[in-house]
């Protein structure tokens, strides 16, 4: 079954382990409080993060800094958030070890508890669930167009927390794309600069330079990081600004980046084909360091 172009698929059976507030239940017993804030107004927070099969074993790709993103976007809106980052990660490798997954996909979510109030319940869970799922885009170069929907405004919510809240306006986004026959959707801020994908961060090339959305009306992604820190291996130059449509149909290249994703190279924003080959960009190359660092290749840093 395919709906606008994407795979249904199941992320769990009745072998599946999910961590939930201190124990490890079965995925199919697991249940959620149907009064919670997060259920009747998106109220929780999430992360991704990645686990990589790597000649050391089995090993997630900076779960701290992820973990301790989730505590930040929790105490941002108010989420209470109780849990200690060295336990989580602990207990998301031995998620790992009990569903027999060397590599995967680990989403930890914090919901908030029962409150029909617009304020913040006096309670919260979390759970930390698990699959195997191969990069969110595919590994082929993609199609992009400029949504009609926007990222929410500065104003409105912390752009630095990865509230779930946030997502709706992603997925009205790429469902729109999807429906004209595009593979992601690239939204504007509030003010008609480039933004983001719907759930990845943008880069462009142009000349022997990066660029990239500033922060602020964006969410800083640990993946955007951690190109800026590759592309300084590189000695390459990545400036951070605002960008206009104008100047991303412009560029000579582009490309998101994600946790979900990694790094997928753009092919065209609507009816602009990108000029450069993709073989021979600057985003190639930090494709490849990204990869060789997430499997912890001594030799990352080495263009290959």
């Amino acid at each position: 079954m395919i709906e606008f172009g994407w795979e249904v698929m199941e992320y769990f059976d009745k072998n599946a382990w999910v961590y939930l507030d201190g124990q490890f239940v079965k995925a199919e017993a697991a249940s959620t409080d149907l009064f919670g804030q997060s259920v009747h107004y998106g109220f929780s927070a999430i992360e991704g993060i990645r686990a990589y099969n790597t000649h050391n074993g089995t090993r997630l790709f900076r779960a701290e800094q992820h973990y301790e993103r989730l505590r930040r976007s929790c105490e941002e809106v108010g989420i209470g958030f109780r849990w200690e980052t060295d336990v989580l990660v602990d207990k998301t490798y031995e998620l790992l070890e009990r569903n027999n997954l060397r590599s995967a996909y680990i989403r930890p979510l914090v919901t908030s508890g029962p409150n029909m109030y617009l304020t913040p319940a006096s309670n919260s869970s979390i759970v930390i669930t698990a699959w195997e799922w191969g990069p969110f885009l595919g590994t082929d170069l993609i199609r992009t167009t400029l949504s009609p929907y926007r990222r929410p405004s500065p104003y409105s919510v912390p752009m630095a927390a990865k509230v779930a809240g946030q997502y709706v306006a992603s997925i009205l986004a790429t469902t729109e794309a999807t429906k004209r026959g595009f593979d992601e959707a690239i939204l504007l801020d509030h003010e008609g600069y480039v933004a983001q994908a719907s759930s990845n961060n943008l880069f462009i090339e142009k000349g022997t330079t990066l660029y990239t959305p500033a922060a602020g009306h964006i969410f800083p992604g640990i993946t955007r990081q951690a190109v800026i820190e590759l592309a300084g291996i590189f000695n390459i130059d990545v400036v951070e600004k605002q960008l206009t449509p104008d100047e991303l149909k412009a560029a000579d290249s582009a490309f998101l980046t994600g946790t979900a994703t990694g790094i997928v190279g753009i092919a065209a924003v609507d009816e602009v084909t990108f000029p450069e080959t993709w073989s021979d960009t600057l985003g190639a190359t930090i494709q490849r360091a990204y990869k060789n660092l997430t499997l912890e290749k001594e030799n990352y840093e080495v263009i290959i």
